[in-house]
């Protein structure tokens, strides 16, 4: 019998710690995955399965659910460079120029501005395919963000900036990400903010990314609720917006870990206005609009 406790954070993740061993085990339907960085603790788990289960062991793993997954002495790298290249070969993009940004910054899109495409429901699966490749492709995560606002009634202009994004993909397919094999338990939070950017709304868009020590584990990109009034407004939402996703991610990793105790959360913003607000406890007027 194994005896394992339930993630709060996510009912598929199970762990189990004894001592100085740690085991996870993710289960999705009928597919297990084990971590961890004892062996025998490994083995000892998998016999106990086989007992009431029937198993088939494909060790060591390489894929799971389209990721896949290699071993190296500097760490662990997920990638999906397979899905990546299916997607390509969909669209004819095998042999494509390659594109070093997924976004044209100079490029303004709007929701009114072009023909729409001939085939909507071939642009939405087209936005859905990229959405899916975020999960290991932080640098697409603003472009397909900013695409995926489009998708009631898209645009000549909306798909060409989509093709733009399958060029860029094809500069690295496999590009993805890698977790090291020594890192410290450290908290890093880095945020920005892109003022006012949403021509149709004028609302500011928020974009954070987390580490846990060297290894990046979220990020997102996302419209601001209301209009800032400022640059330095739209920031300091970003601030609120990544602190309240922060307070989340110590129960969503196995690790204890308690804020304000060693190895602390620390944030990173850009610039000083915000901190000054945000430190500082004299009143503050609204920042002016610049002309």
């Amino acid at each position: 019998m194994v005896t394992v406790r339930c993630s709060k954070a996510n009912y598929s993740l199970f762990t189990k710690k004894e001592g100085s061993s740690f085991v996870a085990l993710l289960l999705y339907v009928d597919d297990i995955l084990l971590a961890s960085s004892d062996l025998e603790a490994i083995e000892s788990v998998k016999a106990a399965l086989t007992l009431q289960f029937k198993l088939k062991d494909l060790e060591p793993t390489k894929f799971f659910l389209g990721m896949e997954i290699s071993r190296s002495r500097s760490g662990i790298s997920l990638s999906q460079r397979k899905y990546t290249l299916e997607l390509l070969a969909d669209f004819g993009l095998l042999a494509a120029k390659p594109i070093l940004f997924p976004k044209d910054t100079h490029v303004k899109l709007s929701k009114d501005e072009g023909d729409l495409v001939d085939d909507i429901s071939g642009y939405r699966r087209l936005i859905g395919r990229l959405i899916y490749l975020t999960h290991m492709r932080p640098d697409i995560t603003f472009a397909v963000h900013h695409l995926s606002q489009y998708l009631d009634s898209p645009r000549i202009p909306h798909f060409q900036a989509a093709m733009r994004i399958l060029r860029h993909l094809k500069l690295a397919p496999g590009q993805g990400l890698l977790f090291p094999s020594h890192s410290k338990v450290h908290i890093k939070g880095f945020l920005d903010s892109d003022w006012a950017s949403c021509i149709d709304t004028r609302r500011s868009i928020s974009g954070y990314c987390v580490f846990i020590g060297d290894s990046l584990v979220s990020w997102k990109s996302k419209k601001q609720h209301t209009v800032s009034r400022s640059s330095a407004e739209a920031k300091y939402r970003s601030m609120a917006f990544t602190h309240i996703e922060g307070r989340f991610f110590p129960t969503r990793i196995s690790i204890i870990f308690i804020l304000g105790g060693p190895g602390a959360s620390t944030l990173f913003v850009r610039t000083k206005n915000p901190t000054d607000v945000g430190v500082h406890q004299e009143f503050h007027a609204a920042p002016s609009r610049p002309p």
